[in-house]
Formats: C-alpha cells, sequence, structure tokens
C-alpha cells in the first residue's frame, strides 16, 4: 500500500475512534466514580446471614430527622464533597460548589458535564434506613449515617436515575448496569450490617439472589 494512502486510512481510524470515544460508545467511563470499595461478596453474605429479618415501619418518617449535607471541611458540605471525590478535573468556586467537572454515573453508565445533572445517591436510602431501625436512633446517629463517607454510603449518579429509584430496596429496584450489581448490593449489605439495620423478607431473598453472582 503507498505511504500516501496508509497514512491517510490510519487518520481516518483515529478520527473514528476519537469521535466513538467522545459519544461515549467505549465501555471505559470518562470519568468514575470513587464509591468506597465494599466488602467482599463472602463478607456480605456471612453479613447478611445475622440481619434481623423485620416488617419494615415507616410510622414517623420524616426525611429531616436526617440532618444531610452538614459541612465537612471549610465551606465544603458532604454533597460538594462527594461531587468532587466521584468527579474528574472538578473545579469549585469559592463557595465550594462545582463550577466545571465530568462525572460518571456507575447505575446507568452516563457522564455528565454539570453537576446540576448529579445527584448524591444514599445507596440505603434514609427512609429504608427508617423503616429497618433508624426510627429509634439518636438524631446524631441519623445525621452521620445521612452524611457517612467512610461506608460505601454516598455515590454521585444521574439525578432522574436517583429519582427513580426513590427509596426502594433491592427487592424492586437494581441499576440498570448489571455490572454494578455486585458492588451495589455488597455495599448495601455492608451499610446495612454497620449500623445494625434489619432486613425485610423479600429484601433479604433479593440480595442472596444477587450475591450469589457475584
Amino acid at each position: 500500500m503507498p505511504k500516501f494512502y496508509a497514512r491517510r486510512r490510519l487518520s481516518i481510524v483515529a478520527a473514528l475512534t476519537g469521535l466513538i470515544a467522545s459519544s461515549g460508545l467505549f465501555n471505559g467511563p470518562t470519568a468514575s466514580a470513587a464509591l468506597p470499595t465494599p466488602v467482599s461478596a463472602a463478607t456480605a453474605r456471612s453479613y447478611l446471614a445475622t440481619l434481623p429479618v423485620r416488617t419494615e415501619n415507616r410510622t414517623g418518617y420524616n426525611r429531616d430527622l436526617f440532618p444531610h449535607w452538614i459541612t465537612v471541611s471549610g465551606t465544603c458540605n458532604t454533597r460538594e464533597t462527594v461531587l468532587k471525590r466521584d468527579g474528574s478535573n472538578v473545579r469549585t468556586d469559592s463557595s465550594c460548589a462545582a463550577t466545571s467537572g465530568s462525572w460518571y454515573s456507575p447505575y446507568d453508565g452516563a457522564t455528565w458535564s454539570a453537576a446540576s445533572d448529579v445527584d448524591i445517591d444514599h445507596l440505603v436510602p434514609l427512609a429504608e434506613a427508617w423503616d429497618s431501625g433508624a426510627g429509634s436512633w439518636t438524631t446524631s446517629r441519623r445525621q452521620a449515617f445521612a452524611n457517612d463517607l467512610t461506608r460505601p454510603q454516598l455515590l454521585a449518579v444521574t439525578d432522574n436515575v436517583n429519582q427513580a429509584k426513590g427509596d426502594q430496596d433491592p427487592a424492586t429496584w437494581m441499576p440498570s448496569r448489571t455490572a454494578y450489581h455486585c458492588t451495589y448490593v455488597r455495599a448495601w449489605v455492608q451499610v446495612k450490617y454497620y449500623y445494625g439495620l434489619s432486613v425485610d423478607s423479600a429484601e433479604k431473598s433479593a440480595l442472596q439472589s444477587h450475591l450469589a453472582n457475584c
């Protein structure tokens, strides 16, 4: 093949590769969420076996009973801290609000360039925690749960996906990306175990099923 045509062919391939990558058609994300690594599947299975099975009770629940997005450092609150942790090339203003960056949502595989398109998900929802025992906690403990940066509990995800999840547990909702299922249920069990929360029978069955495939 003449050198001219060889160079031209390479340039076309390179251009197409760049176009596909910018369109998000490759599997690799342009930004990677940084959820604290959950326990192994084997550990999650052992934790799940010890969780009490109880009927859920939402009597008295109010989201305001879980003070969230508290100040973490300087002018940065919990939401802003997770946005910086989970994003790539995140820039913030003097009030710690993200002005630019890139956020990859592991729930659905979407990448966003505006912080307004991203929610910080409580992996175990606040209402679910209340249903499972948090109703008897002190406000201080509920605040710690709602702002926990140490356990795999807070994650930057696509806003409407988070809203569709709502307060559902794994018996009725799982991320659309099946590749994330194992991480999700391992994290779910770890958080419930750490905080001494219960599971209902359908939830436990779903968790057992997903963990069996990890």
